[in-house]
């Protein structure tokens, strides 16, 4: 296939445009600068310049693609305090998309969450099946446009009602893999600086995870194949709780470094991981729940 892809260059895009390339796509990037079209080009793809601010240029690229990947997201802005701005520029982006596609069958997946945006209470245990409904109720969102985030994957499945083969892929909180600068280099770089890795109450907190490489597969997969209108999360953990446990306080505890046996070939042992060593990969292969509508299943 012939796929657009926005956020081509970013994190998860330097992973799935191999990816893609490998599996036998033409791969065509949204390049905001020189750049991210050489780091395109050098990967293999096409750059065709321009931002989600450029509608019309987004229109056209999806008009002539065979398919679409939306990984773009002003995170600049909503992490400065933006989030709903993002918002709405990533609505306007999927909108103009779903005009482009209407009618034809076409493939569209797009990148959402799930940290801080489902909406749920401390201490609830959220699953894959969140989320894909508008909640009842005037539950406390935890981040100022987070509700218009979850309206947009919405949004992105129902066009499958309008002959779109949309689909949805809900990364966890960390999607990590080699180059990362993000949750997970940080929290090693406290391990080793403190000698300790550090937890809230009893641990009890779950906190899913994908590799880059994997969530890179899950995308490809689902621009194959996902049926339309569906919503796929990868990760290996079975569910994610974040804020307070109920059944701790809301304490700091240390769990300090300790020999651990070696680890099979593939896997990242805890020592190597408090370590920092960068040459450690977890182990790949993480399952993806795919699920759509009121009827959640697997695909």
């Amino acid at each position: 296939m012939r796929v657009f892809v926005t956020g081509a260059s970013g994190w998860v895009g330097r992973g799935l445009v191999p990816e893609l390339t490998a599996a036998g796509h033409e791969v065509t990037g949204l390049a905001r600068s020189d750049a991210a079209a050489k780091a395109l080009q050098a990967a293999g793809a096409q750059a065709r310049p321009g931002s989600l601010d450029d509608l019309g240029a987004l229109h056209e690229a999806a008009a002539t693609a065979d398919g679409v990947v939306h990984l773009a997201f002003k995170h600049d802005i909503a992490f400065s305090g933006g989030f709903a701005e993002a918002t709405a520029a990533d609505r306007l982006a999927i909108e103009t998309f779903g005009e482009a596609l209407a009618g034809t069958g076409k493939p569209f997946v797009i990148a959402s969450g799930i940290l801080g945006v489902l909406g749920l209470p401390p201490g609830v245990t959220a699953t894959e099946r969140d989320g894909l409904a508008p909640a009842g109720g005037d539950g406390e969102i935890p981040v100022s446009g987070a509700r218009d985030r979850m309206a947009n994957a919405r949004y992105t499945t129902a066009l499958a009602a309008r002959g779109v083969r949309s689909s949805v892929v809900r990364l966890p909180p960390s999607t990590h893999g080699n180059g990362d600068n993000g949750f997970i280099p940080t929290a090693i770089g406290f391990a080793r600086q403190k000698g300790a890795a550090a937890y809230v109450g009893d641990g009890a907190n779950r906190w899913p995870a994908v590799h880059r490489d994997d969530a890179a597969r899950l995308f490809r997969l689902a621009l194959e194949s996902a049926r339309p209108g569906r919503c796929c999360t990868p990760s290996a953990t079975k569910a994610c709780q974040s804020g307070k446990s109920p059944r701790s306080s809301p304490r700091i505890s240390a769990s300090p470094r300790s020999p651990s046996p070696p680890s099979r070939p593939g896997s990242t042992s805890a020592s190597s991981a408090a370590s920092g060593d960068s040459t450690a990969r977890p182990r790949r292969g993480s399952p993806a729940t795919c699920s759509g509508g009121s009827r959640p299943g697997r695909d």
